[in-house]
């Protein structure tokens, strides 16, 4: 039987972290200075900006342990934040972490937490370099900071769509979604485990290559990770961008597994691509004469699709759903919100 955090204390817990990342983790360069002192040191490479983020995720508030194993657990921690990096066309390069853990959570646990952070990271030459561990009486949390470098002058941004761009999508928006409802409907993943919707949910795909390789192309104008849905991404870029957007809904692309799942349901796939979902798809505004360029060079790394769904106007805050049959509803920008959930 695995020991307990309170059996092994914090400096066992550490000692133990210190020993996974050194065995199973990229090892760090000559003129980095990672775990050991009481901070990490670092050398910006010249003609990079650098990139900073955060996320935190807490127990049964972003993900929940009854239905996720502690692996899947630290993947998805660790994807939440390589994708705001790849976002702005930036590739991920140190990790910090901070864990709030009970004292009864089983080591074994943590360290199947690390091997999903690792797992991660590993893939893009990233390395934890430091972080924190405290006791929590409550829930448990993951805190993440992860530093990345974009090319300066390659940096994609969230405020500067255009008049005129074409919309383009990533992916399937809306699975994640639709797989958590699954799970929250049965309340068990016997028969769904397997299911391509619980799949998006449990285990979130980053897009950060694809997001580098457009921002190398000069060609889009801004992008951003669906984190909060669809449209409330949308919405956010709308806002910063000072413009509005139009939607054409026979436009937005619905992946076999969410169609099946709304047909059974009784539902339309609508009521979960635009909703709020932990996708980590790319939403992204270029000019209509690059979206073939930019489609391709998205597709020559991933087999993923690149949809084309709408297009940016000045009708400033705007975003306005245009219906198969030629109808137009101004919509509610409706993204995740932590406090009025």
């Amino acid at each position: 039987m695995s020991q307990t955090l309170g059996q092994v204390g914090e400096f066992g817990l550490i000692n133990k972290i210190d020993e996974i990342i050194a065995m199973e983790g990229i090892q760090p360069p000559e003129n980095l200075l990672g775990i050991g002192d009481d901070c990490a040191a670092f050398q910006p490479r010249p003609g990079y900006d650098l990139l900073v983020t955060c996320d935190c995720m807490v127990e049964n508030r972003h993900y929940l342990p009854r239905f996720m194993s502690p692996h899947d657990v630290g993947r998805r921690a660790m994807t939440l934040n390589i994708s705001d990096i790849g976002a702005m066309g930036g590739r991920p390069r140190y990790a910090l972490i901070s864990l709030g853990l009970r004292a009864h959570m089983p080591l074994d646990d943590v360290i199947a937490v690390y091997r999903g952070f690792l797992a991660e990271l590993n893939p893009l030459e990233a390395l934890i370099i430091g972080g924190n561990v405290t006791k929590s009486d409550g829930a448990n949390f993951i805190d993440i900071t992860l530093i990345g470098e974009v090319e300066s002058g390659k940096m994609l941004r969230r405020s500067t769509a255009r008049p005129g761009d074409a919309i383009l999508v990533t992916g399937y928006p809306g699975q994640a979604v639709a797989g958590l409802t699954l799970l929250l409907q049965s309340e068990t993943t016997n028969g769904w485990a397997e299911s391509p919707l619980v799949n998006a949910y449990f285990r979130p795909s980053h897009r950060a290559a694809e997001g580098y390789a457009v921002a190398q192309t000069g060609l889009a104008h801004a992008m951003i990770d669906t984190s909060d849905g669809l449209l409330g991404d949308l919405g956010h870029i709308c806002d910063e961008s000072r413009v509005g957007a139009v939607i054409y809904e026979k436009n937005l692309p619905v992946s076999p597994a969410l169609l099946e799942f709304s047909e059974r349901f009784g539902q339309t796939p609508l009521d979960y691509i635009l909703k709020e979902s932990d996708d980590y798809e790319l939403l992204l505004t270029c000019a209509p004469d690059n979206v073939v360029r930019i489609r391709h060079v998205i597709e020559n790394i991933s087999e993923i699709p690149v949809t084309e769904i709408g297009i940016i106007n000045e009708d400033k805050g705007n975003i306005r759903i245009i219906t198969p049959a030629g109808r137009s509803r101004l919509n509610t920008v409706s993204g995740w919100d932590h406090f009025s959930k």
